[in-house]
């Protein structure tokens, strides 16, 4: 069969279909798809959304079609509800900062780094924060102990070993959890507005990375990332020198990007980090072309000016502008938010973490 043809049996002959014919039957089976898929939501799953969920319906039906494996299959079909579980548990918590705490298992309660985890969790805690953890022994239960259970998420994954749920989390309706790691590092990073890395072992340096990936690269919103120790501990310190050395003077990340994270052995400067990134700062978005961070206050407009020019670098032309309002195409996403609205290069997140402190520590 070439690509220019279809062709067919009929009769036992073989009878080449034109190309405009099979693209007009293509098209009348797309629509007559669509209008099944349509019916079929608007009984059955009528809301705000209707359309995204047409797509995946679409999705479903090329699946089919392309011969997907049941393999295959399974995999997506296990991913699809176990985020459409965690999604529902954590909605109702939605305006709730959120802290995010990775560390080892492994880690005795009895240990300096589960006592300074255990102080952290309180602290944020008492600031109005909740944590999440990945629901087992050691620092996750550590994070748990601090917060409370009342205040505090469970992402739990299926192991063949080590993992079990802490005695602290098990049962409560906020625990959730997974088969699959993907789709849990998901609701790690993506339910945070703060990361915390106490000392563990490869899966906490894998977490560890894969966060300052995502924020590096513009997949994740700009958030905090504390990498704290016990007091005098040398764990972080050691993977910072590593950094410096293999990382930074090699040139396979920039100066800059060093400005992502914030390492410390004190369990309130960790608590300050986090709490100062949002004195002003609230949350920030991609508008088309142009970044939008929008504040809990606005700036000065001399201050603005001052921005322009330290940040000049960050910007892919233009100015930052100052909006006392949301734009059209946030659909009035916190609309009464002051914002700074500029066209960001896309590839200097260590910089534009430096404006985000610029901007929580004026008139600190």
């Amino acid at each position: 069969m070439s690509s220019a043809e279809t062709q067919a049996q009929a009769g036992g002959a073989r009878v080449d279909i034109p190309p405009a014919v099979s693209a007009q039957n293509g098209k009348q089976l797309a629509e007559a798809r669509a209008r099944a898929i349509n019916a079929f939501l608007e009984e059955f799953a009528p809301g705000e959304n209707q359309d995204l969920a047409a797509e995946m319906l679409v999705t479903v039906c090329r699946l089919i079609r392309d011969g997907c494996g049941r393999g295959e299959m399974k995999v997506l079909n296990r991913a699809l509800k176990e985020l459409r579980f965690a999604f529902k548990i954590f909605a109702p918590y939605d305006d709730v900062p959120k802290c995010t705490i990775f560390g080892s298992s492994r880690t005795r309660e009895d240990h300096p780094q589960y006592q300074q985890c255990v102080k952290f969790a309180k602290l944020i805690q008492e600031q109005g924060w909740m944590v999440i953890t990945g629901a087992g022994d050691g620092i996750m239960r550590a994070g748990h102990h601090g917060a409370t259970r009342e205040r505090s998420f469970g992402v739990a994954i299926s192991l063949p070993f080590e993992q079990s749920n802490n005695s602290i989390i098990d049962g409560d309706p906020k625990l959730v959890k997974f088969k699959y790691f993907f789709t849990r590092k998901l609701m790690f990073v993506k339910e945070a507005e703060a990361i915390v890395l106490c000392p563990g072992g490869f899966g906490t340096q894998d977490e560890g990375f894969e966060s300052l990936t995502l924020v590096q690269t513009g997949k994740s919103s700009p958030m905090p990332i504390v990498l704290l120790d016990e007091p005098n501990g040398t764990y972080w310190q050691h993977w910072r020198t590593y950094v410096q050395s293999e990382l930074l003077r090699t040139g396979m990340i920039s100066p800059e990007d060093m400005n992502l994270f914030f390492l410390t052995d004190n369990a309130e400067a960790a608590v300050r980090e986090i709490t100062h990134y949002y004195r002003r700062y609230h949350s920030s978005r991609f508008v088309q072309d142009y970044f939008v961070i929008r504040m809990k206050s606005p700036l000065p407009e001399g201050f603005v000016h001052q921005l322009n020019d330290e940040f000049e670098a960050l910007l892919a032309g233009g100015d930052i502008a100052q909006k006392l309002g949301a734009l059209p195409e946030e659909a009035g996403e916190c609309a009464d938010l002051p914002r700074l609205v500029f066209a960001y290069d896309k590839k200097s997140a260590g910089r534009l973490r430096q404006l985000i402190n610029r901007i929580n520590d004026f008139d600190a």
